[in-house]
């Protein structure tokens, strides 16, 4: 079909994720046609640098055929098999003891979601079973951190405190509570990593004791808040709260949806502080995107819990698609391609990423460079000295999208003047390099925006 019919039928029928409905429709789609390796083409044939890997997800990088083959070949022998009755599939069964034996400690157990969400919102459930099962049902109270993400699902999404997933949802609920963020360009207590932990530790320990130590059900945190802004705690932050949380008997979940799979260098981010989470979430890279999946991996001894606590019954949550084969073939052959040479592609890659965007730190827009591995934001501001964010007249999320676009790239810009990075890993050096160039490009183009050169005046 031709991109205008697409675009009349997108505003008629498709509604986006995350997006101004009306203000969708004025604007209309922007229809992508094709893609290899971190290049994408849209359907007029214009290229683009994905530096953000579709959303954090396409780790491994577009237009792999071997895995392409892997979902053909699972499809013509068994396109799906239920895990209900008991009933399993080759892949699937491969999978969680492949992914077991990579994972921290004993992280030994794997429930298959279909994404991100969903598999937060099973976390909640396995949570209320588990202190239910260990006759403390009054354990009942979640807590997570300010600028966090969890997803997008009813009690998902009132774990992450991102206003836009809030407003109109009526969440969060009242047994959803928030500790600040340990933010280091923007903490109270300054850049410190020392004062940074204390500040958070005392902040969740206030918030324990408020509640009620015996009530406090778990407590949730990504290793780096992703949509939060590329928040990257210090080091020890996670470990030092992990800690904590022991101390109270709290379960500790990690969310790695999206640092999971190489984002940050290592296949789990959790491996890189030697901490074991009780519960630790993954999707995005698990396949690449290539098709839906997300995990749930649990301790012996959280499920030991839960399964005694069971006995002979069952435990009530599954999906249509958990386990999925076809998924599970494809995240076969994409940890398969990781352990190939992807991971080693991604450090090095990550390495160059970030020495060429700390290299823009001498823009005047240029508040701070923060990352990880192929994971990195630039905060923009106005006034370095004060950390003056851009103003909202200068519309930062929708306009500095554009300008980068209209470059030939694809990068994150959230509302606050935060710019996003998450490249696929298998980018190239000359790929990394392009996309420092055209961020430094987009940078010039948002200093010569009137409503920016009015708040520097």
């Amino acid at each position: 079909m031709l991109a205008n019919s697409l675009i009349e039928l997108d505003r008629a029928h498709l509604i986006h994720p995350v997006s101004s409905y009306r203000g969708h429709e004025a604007l209309g789609a922007r229809v992508l046609k094709s893609a290899k390796g971190a290049t994408v083409t849209d359907a007029s044939g214009r290229q683009l640098l994905d530096g953000f890997a579709g959303l954090w997800c396409v780790n491994a990088g577009y237009g792999h055929d071997s895995i392409v083959e892997a979902a053909a070949r699972q499809m013509r022998e068994l396109p799906y098999a239920t895990a209900y009755f008991d009933l399993g599939s080759e892949p699937a069964i491969r999978l969680a003891s492949e992914l077991a034996e990579r994972a921290p400690g004993d992280l030994n157990h794997v429930y298959f979601t279909l994404g991100g969400s969903d598999a937060v919102d099973s976390t909640i459930r396995f949570v209320r079973y588990y202190w239910n099962a260990k006759r403390e049902p009054q354990r009942d109270q979640f807590i997570s951190i300010e600028q966090g993400y969890h997803g997008s699902s009813v009690v998902g999404a009132g774990l992450t405190a991102l206003p836009a997933f809030h407003a109109g949802f009526g969440i969060p609920f009242e047994w959803q509570h928030k500790i600040p963020s340990p933010y280091p360009y923007r903490n109270p207590v300054g850049e410190d990593g020392n004062a940074i932990i204390a500040a958070s530790l005392a902040g969740l320990r206030a918030k324990i004791e408020e509640i009620g130590p015996e009530r406090v059900a778990a407590f949730y945190a990504e290793p780096i808040q992703g949509s939060g802004g590329v928040i990257v705690p210090p080091k020890g932050w996670i470990k030092a709260i992990r800690d904590l949380c022991r101390e109270y008997g709290i379960l500790f979940i990690a969310d790695e949806v999206i640092t999971g799979f190489g984002r940050t260098g290592p296949l789990f981010a959790c491996t890189e502080e030697d901490i074991v989470p009780d519960f630790m979430t993954t999707a995005k890279g698990l396949t690449s995107g290539y098709v839906p999946m997300g995990a749930v991996f649990m301790t012996d001894h959280v499920y030991n819990v839960i399964a005694d606590g069971a006995g002979s019954s069952a435990v009530g949550h599954g999906y249509t698609y958990s386990a999925h084969p076809v998924s599970a073939a494809v995240a076969l052959e994409v940890l398969k391609l990781y352990e190939d040479g992807l991971l080693e592609n991604g450090i090095k890659a990550g390495a160059r990423l970030m020495t060429g965007l700390t290299g823009l730190s001498d823009h005047p827009l240029v508040g701070e460079v923060r990352g990880r591995g192929m994971l990195a934001a630039i905060e923009l501001v106005v006034d370095k000295e004060k950390k003056t964010p851009l103003p909202a007249s200068a519309m930062p999320s929708r306009r500095i999208f554009d300008r980068a676009w209209d470059n030939g790239l694809i990068i994150r810009a959230f509302a606050h003047g935060v710019l996003g990075y998450a490249p696929p890993l298998c980018c190239t050096d000359s790929d990394i390099d392009a996309i420092v160039e055209r961020t430094r490009r987009t940078l010039d183009q948002t200093l010569d925006d009137a409503d920016v050169r009015q708040a520097l005046a």
